[in-house]
Formats: structure tokens, C-alpha cells, sequence
């Protein structure tokens, strides 16, 4: 299952964050070159980072605004209270499990493949991973943050230059494997005693390392679009594929979709074929029949068709073509995905007491039933909001274009090293800018004064505090072009997480200060505009 992501941001004190500049701001001081660096995708999905160590404690958005300067004028909106950034959405995940997962719309996705995976209280579109097992979505409404190495537990390797993880939450599922098939093979194959557990334990390991390939097919089908995959993970109920980017046409997201399964497919196809030059009723046939089984399963429960399972990435794909529309292929996908939520809830219990599974009536006790219910719970909760995520995604994806620097971009003021923080309150307040730029004697920007540390800093010591002390050194990546919009945007404040980044034109001139808080609001109420 894939699905999508982003970082997140500080929250300005100021109501004007979408003030759209006409053009570059009217400097104090002469404007300079600037230059720029993520999510996962996530990460992703993954935005600007979380506020500096060491800022001072934020003060409330009126308390900030209402602060006077010595001489009696008012300071600007520039010491807003700073949030917590959350991240740009962008990646996508594919996971081999029933994980939580969210379409992004058209441009991270999500799948989900070889096992049901637990929903992660993580995680945008921008973010994206491919289930092997049960579905494709993409991370929650938010935007994911992204570090420059994704983590996520063990890691056993790095095919294709894809990192490998394997979570804590493996070890869970893997002792449950160990213990449910042990009891399996003590009525098969009664004379192993108490080597059972180990057999089991080596079949627990080799139906992961299916899962694996599953999830394997995804990031090689990725890769060969040129879609960047920021790992994989095997956890709880499967695994998952980081995708970071969504396919560009319904073919590409058919396709991407499908190799899952159908390598699922092909396994069980060999684990059948090795089955037939072995004994049945000995060690190696009991473990190929249990592979063959349990890869078929894999294969034919991420074909259902709803999000986020990759059965449902195909459809979505399928309606997209139809259509031409990514967001009505989301909607088809997910409305599908919720009612086979409602189905496997009821119907696997159903279908467990009847028989169908293998199981006759009078081998069910009451522990057995409600361990069934149990299970079906998990799936169809994972299923449900796996497909809602997905849903949540698409509608961000649709609204991305309208995030562009250049109308999210604070006007600011050039103010030298040793300059007051007073001065500098009362020059921003004459310019009605909302920000400060230190630069050197040459009008070379050298560091942005932070939002935090303006709130820390008491009204009556400011005459003597110098802007220099409260800025924060600029690097390529807080230079940001005016001209960015949408998941560009996402991308570049993700690469390099921050609370405020110097905004430039083309040629190098200053536009002005972009707030990761500005960017994140903005993000939320995109979220929250209907299609």
C-alpha cells in the first residue's frame, strides 16, 4: 500500500499570514543575492521545522501585539507567539499490511499490501507507503516532518539503495505467528515437541521476507517512474513503501499497484510447485503449504478493491482514466474502502463460525470467537481510516497550487548588526512590515531575527538589546524563491526545517520573510475547504 505526507511549522500571532505582497518590499537598506536544502517521505510527506533550541518562551498572540516601544510606538505583528511547524505533505508509502495510510490526490500515494498494518498517529500526504497486505493511503491531514534519515527501527539493509527497517512491533507479530502455528503443527506433526516453536519462528521470519518482496515490486516499479521512495518497513500485521511522489497518469498508478499482488501471487505459485517434490506431512511440506496459503491470502486481501488497499489504488486508477480526475478515482476508492471496512467487521466473524475458513463449528470455543471479532475489529478500523486518510489527502492535494510563497511572504525591513531591537521594532512599524533581516554594511542578509526570541525579550531592556543576538544565521536552504508554490514549497521548507525563511526574487533581491506558521495555517485551511 503507498501513501503520502510533509514537516510542520510554528504558529505566527498574526491574522495577516496569506498577505500578498505586490512586489519586493521597500527596503530600508540595500537588497542582496540570496540562494537554498525531507518526511517523511515523509517521509513525506513528509515543511518548516519546530522552533530553535533555546528560543524563549512564546507569549500569547494579543500580549505580543499589544507591547509598546520606548518613544510610544507599537511593536509589529513580529513577535507572535511561534507553534510547533508539522511539514509539508509529499510522501507516499506502500505498505504490506492493513497500516494506516492516505491518498494523496495526484501527487503522493499510498498502498497497502501484504498484512494489515496499525493505524500511526503520524502521518501527512504529504507523506506515502504501500501495505503488502491490506491497503493504500497516505498519512493523516498533516503535514509530516521529515529528516534526512527516515529511521523507523532496525535497519537490516538497503536494497536498490532503499533503506529496510524492521519496527518493534515485528517482534509482537512474529511471537504471535510463532505461537498460533506452533499449536497448528503440535496436531500435524505431533513428534516435533517442542522444536515446533522453532519451525514456527522460521516461518514467521520467511512469510515476512514475502511481505518483503512485495514490498520490493512496489519500490522497484517506483524507482522505474522515478518516484523517490524513502524506505520500507516491516511491522505489525505487514510492511510498508514510502513513496514520496504519486504516479503521474492512472496507467503508472495502475501499475504500481498491481506488482504487489501479483509478486504475492508468483510466490505462493513457487512456495506450490517446491511443495509438490517434498513429502506432505513432513517439516518442509507443512512450512511450503503454510507459505503458499498465506502469500495467496496476501495477494488476493490487497486486491479487494477500496482504499487503502492496493485492489483500491487499481480502481482509483481505473475511475481516474474514466473520469480524468484523480480526486473522483479517491472518492470511488475510499467510499468502497469504508463499506468493505463494515463488511470484513461482520463478515469475518460470519464467516469464521461457518466454517468457510477452514474452522468447523465445533472447533470454536469462546476464546477463538472473540479473537476473531477482535481481529476483524482492527482490520476494519485500519481499513475505515486508512480510507478516510485518504480521502483527507486528496482534498489537500487539490488545494496545494494555492500555497505559493510569494502571497504567504511578510514584508520585512533590513536593519544592520548592532541595531537596537527597539530601532528595529520602531523602523518595521514605519514600513508596516512584519519582520526583520539582519544584514551586514553591504546589505548582505546574513540572519533572520527569530519571532521567539522578540516575545522573550522584556519592553524595557530592548534599547539595549542588539538585533543580533536574537537572529538566526542564514543558510542556503532558508532562502527560498518567491516564485514557489504548492509542493515545491512543501519540499524546500522541508528540506530544511525552520521557523522563518528569507524570500528572494530571481535576481537575487530581498521579497521578504516567509513564516513556517504562515505556511502552516495556510495548509490547515486547505485542508479544511471542501473540494
Amino acid at each position: 500500500m503507498d501513501e503520502s505526507g510533509g514537516s510542520g511549522q510554528p504558529r505566527s500571532g498574526t491574522d495577516e499570514a496569506a498577505e500578498r505582497h505586490e512586489g519586493p518590499q521597500a527596503s530600508t537598506g540595500p537588497a542582496v543575492d540570496a540562494t537554498r536544502p525531507g518526511p517523511d517521505r515523509h517521509e513525506r510527506p513528509t515543511g518548516p521545522a519546530p522552533t530553535a533550541q533555546g528560543d524563549p518562551e512564546p507569549q500569547s498572540d494579543a500580549d505580543a501585539s499589544a507591547q509598546a516601544q520606548p518613544g510610544g510606538e507599537t511593536a509589529p505583528d513580529i513577535s507572535a507567539e511561534p507553534e510547533t511547524p508539522q511539514g509539508p505533505p509529499g510522501e507516499s508509502r506502500s505498505d504490506t499490511g492493513a497500516d494506516e495510510t492516505t491518498d494523496t490526490g495526484a501527487a503522493d500515494h499510498t498502498f497497502v499490501k501484504t498484512g494489515p498494518q496499525p493505524t500511526e498517529a503520524d502521518s501527512p500526504d504529504s507523506t506515502a507507503s504501500t501495505r503488502t497486505l491490506a491497503r493504500s493511503g497516505s498519512g493523516k491531514g498533516r503535514p509530516p516532518r521529515r529528516g534526512k534519515e527516515p529511521g523507523g527501527g532496525l535497519l537490516m539493509g538497503r536494497p536498490f539503495g532503499v533503506p529496510v527497517y524492521v519496527a518493534p512491533s515485528w517482534f509482537l507479530v512474529a511471537a504471535l505467528i510463532t505461537w498460533v502455528f506452533g499449536g497448528q503443527l503440535d496436531r500435524v506433526l505431533p513428534d516435533l515437541g517442542a522444536a515446533r516453536y522453532l519451525v514456527s519462528l522460521f516461518f514467521a521470519v520467511v512469510f515476512y521476507a514475502s511481505v518483503l518482496v512485495h514490498e520490493l515490486a512496489h519500490t522497484v516499479a517506483a524507482l522505474r517512474f522515478k518516484l523517490p521512495v524513502r524506505r520500507i518497513q516491516l511491522q505489525f500485521f505487514g510492511g510498508v513503501s514510502e513513496i514520496e511522489k504519486e504516479a503521474e497518469t492512472p496507467g503508472r498508478e495502475f501499475v504500481l499497484a498491481f506488482v504487489g499482488p501479483l509478486l504475492s501471487l508468483i510466490l505462493s505459485g513457487l512456495f506450490y510447485v517446491a511443495m509438490q517434490t517434498v513429502e506432505p506431512g513432513t517439516v518442509p511440506g507443512v512450512l511450503l503449504a503454510g507459505l503458499m496459503i498465506s502469500n495467496l491470502i496476501v495477494a488476493a486481501f490487497n486486491l479487494l478493491p477500496g482504499l487503502p488497499l492496493d485492489g483500491g489504488r487499481m480502481l482509483r486508477a481505473v475511475v481516474w482514466k474514466i473520469t480524468g480526475r484523480p480526486m473522483s478515482g479517491t472518492i470511488a476508492a475510499a467510499w468502497v474502502g469504508r463499506a468493505l471496512a463494515v463488511s470484513v467487521l461482520i463478515g469475518l466473524p460470519l464467516l469464521t463460525q461457518s466454517g468457510m475458513l477452514g474452522d468447523t463449528p465445533d472447533d470454536i470455543g469462546g476464546m477463538d470467537t472473540v479473537t476473531d471479532a477482535l481481529l476483524a475489529a482492527i482490520l476494519a478500523a485500519i481499513i475505515w481510516t486508512g480510507a478516510g486518510n485518504s480521502l483527507r489527502m486528496a482534498r489537500l492535494r487539490e488545494h496545494l497550487p494555492e500555497l505559493r510563497a510569494r502571497s504567504l511572504t511578510r514584508r520585512a525591513v533590513p536593519v544592520e548588526t548592532n541595531t537596537p531591537l527597539s530601532e528595529a521594532l520602531r523602523r518595521a512599524n514605519d514600513a508596516g512590515a512584519r519582520a526583520l533581516v539582519v544584514v551586514d554594511a553591504d546589505g548582505e542578509p546574513l540572519s533572520l531575527v527569530r519571532e521567539a526570541a522578540i516575545v522573550g525579550v522584556p519592553e524595557h531592556r530592548r534599547p539595549w538589546v542588539a538585533v543580533s543576538g536574537l537572529a538566526q544565521d542564514l543558510t542556503d536552504g532558508m532562502r527560498v524563491s518567491a516564485e514557489l508554490a504548492g509542493e515545491d514549497l512543501l519540499d524546500a521548507l522541508r528540506a530544511t526545517p525552520a521557523t522563518e525563511y528569507l524570500v528572494v526574487e530571481d535576481s537575487g533581491e530581498i521579497y521578504g520573510v516567509l513564516s513556517a506558521a504562515d505556511v502552516e495555517r495556510a495548509f490547515v485551511k486547505a485542508m479544511a475547504r471542501p473540494s
